[in-house]
């Protein structure tokens, strides 16, 4: 990344604020986000988190951490990397560099592919191009969980492991229960 394009992305995050988050996802969608994601979870064996960022930290920045490193640090942050299966999955968005990463775990990653992975972020990429934040975020949300359920439905007797502990992340994000997936 040239010096240009370095100081533009810093005051972009810098700039960001709440006005993007506000705007992206107003009152009350973070909240059907997460129920959308409780309705989900009890189909499947396994661990899915989305996790909105405004902006990366200044410190971040000057470190040249992408969006997809900031993805990898709150896979590991969030241990989705230590299910029992080895299929959490996190889908993250980052609005200061308007970029959706997509990580998972090692078993959901090899049985559902690249090209699985890529079509969602496709279709939340080309929703977010129109203005439809909480609609794309929905459908990927669903799209994961669908693939999820496909190779790790719930077992009688079994149920999913309790969501992580997000109370170590900063208050600036918000977070509940990939540009695209590389």
């Amino acid at each position: 990344m040239g010096k240009r394009e370095g100081i533009q992305r810093f005051l972009r995050h810098w700039m960001a604020g709440s006005r993007w988050s506000g705007r992206a996802f107003p009152p009350g969608s973070l909240v059907r986000l997460e129920a959308a994601l409780e309705r989900e979870e009890h189909s499947y064996n396994g661990e899915i988190c989305f996790v909105v960022e405004q902006a990366l930290d200044w410190w971040r920045l000057l470190r040249g951490v992408t969006p997809r490193d900031r993805a990898g640090e709150l896979f590991a942050q969030l241990g989705l990397w230590d299910t029992e299966k080895n299929n959490g999955v996190l889908l993250y968005v980052l609005l200061a560099d308007r970029s959706i990463e997509l990580v998972a775990d090692r078993a959901i990653r090899r049985l559902v592919g690249d090209s699985g992975w890529q079509t969602i972020c496709s279709g939340m990429e080309a929703e977010f191009r129109r203005g439809r934040f909480l609609e794309g975020s929905l459908e990927a949300i669903r799209a994961v969980a669908a693939l999820v359920r496909q190779y790790f439905p719930v077992q009688a007797g079994s149920g999913t492991a309790p969501p992580p502990d997000l109370s170590a992340l900063e208050h600036d994000r918000t977070v509940s229960e990939g540009e695209t997936n590389r």
